[in-house]
């Protein structure tokens, strides 16, 4: 099926294309014990320059409701990946950050990432990677 160079046919391939390279990925990453939407919260975790981040900082990146990503955390604690911590206070403002075997986990997923983006799109020419980023960046403002 051929799409359009219209508005809706770069959507529809770029879905696809995600869809596609979410798959790839999330196979690699199985091999870890976690998906790939587990895996983005450890490398927003891991990548923040904090010990601890908000779980409201974590659902602005992850692109997620709050109780969303509180579902999403539940079983990552459970497997000893993070910790939250709570707010005696206020429970919105709970904190969360990466156990010992969360950082482990993570480091050892991120290889498995990188080498599965690598073969994806890693024979891209710069000036192609280089108008993806932009655009990929210009699209999330």
């Amino acid at each position: 099926m051929e799409t359009s160079k219209s508005a809706t046919g770069i959507i529809l391939l770029q879905a696809k294309l995600a869809a596609r390279m979410s798959r790839k990925i999330s196979n690699h990453l199985s091999l870890h014990g976690v998906s790939l939407t587990e895996y983005l919260a450890l490398h927003y975790i891991a990548s923040a320059g904090q010990p601890e981040i908000s779980r409201i900082f974590l659902a602005e990146n992850l692109e997620m409701s709050a109780s969303g990503v509180t579902r999403l955390l539940a079983p990552m604690e459970k497997n000893n990946l993070v910790e939250r911590i709570r707010n005696p206070r206020d429970a919105r403002q709970s904190q969360v950050r990466l156990t010992g075997p969360g950082k482990q986990v993570y480091q050892e997923a991120s290889v498995s990432f990188q080498d599965t983006a690598n073969d994806m799109i890693g024979g891209l020419p710069d000036e192609t990677a280089d108008a993806l980023h932009t655009w990929f960046k210009q699209m999330l403002r």
